[in-house]
């Protein structure tokens, strides 16, 4: 009898209106989807952490954000159960290590048709899954001010507010520590 088992970190998770979203590890074939849908997806404070610094996700940026580097990096994405390549991407999640410490930093973003239908907080604990497998000291992202469902997220799985200096106004580091 085979299997139906799916690869690691794959997982097929159904939304409350029954639609069923595929959360798999981004593929380079995901590039140009998500290079098609990234503007739609927010909040629009988090965008620029994945495009370092620039306002839309090009070529370059969207190939290096497909092909990240296991050691130090994990990116889901949340898509139709279709192929690499031909899915529309409704989710996005990375923890990056920060170089030299023993933190990651995560960011998320979301569609608005998913937003508050479950994924970011499967996400997110995916995220926190991969960080504590990594043996790391603590996981941080910053969130805006703005975005109490986020906040509220966090708060709930245990993140904290933290009054770091360098986060930018307007957003708020929430902290996890592991």
């Amino acid at each position: 009898m085979p299997r139906n088992r799916l690869p690691p970190w794959h997982e097929e998770f159904v939304l409350p209106n029954r639609r069923t979203i595929l959360i798999r590890p981004v593929r380079p074939e995901d590039a140009a989807p998500l290079r098609g849908v990234f503007g739609m997806l927010g909040p629009v404070e988090v965008r620029g952490g994945f495009t370092e610094g620039h306002d839309e996700l090009d070529d370059a940026v969207a190939a290096r954000l497909c092909r990240p580097d296991p050691k130090a990096e994990l990116v889901l994405v949340g898509a139709e159960p279709l192929p690499p390549g031909e899915a529309m991407i409704a989710g996005l999640a990375r923890a990056r290590i920060v170089p030299g410490t023993r933190e990651a930093e995560y960011a998320i973003l979301l569609g608005n048709y998913v937003a508050g239908l479950g994924l970011g907080r499967h996400l997110m604990q995916k995220l926190v899954k991969w960080s504590r497998g990594r043996y790391l000291d603590r996981l941080y992202g910053d969130t805006p001010d703005s975005n109490a469902p986020m906040l509220d997220l966090a708060a709930s799985m245990g993140f904290r507010p933290s009054l770091e200096a360098g986060v930018p106004p307007g957003l708020t580091r929430l902290v996890l520590d592991l």
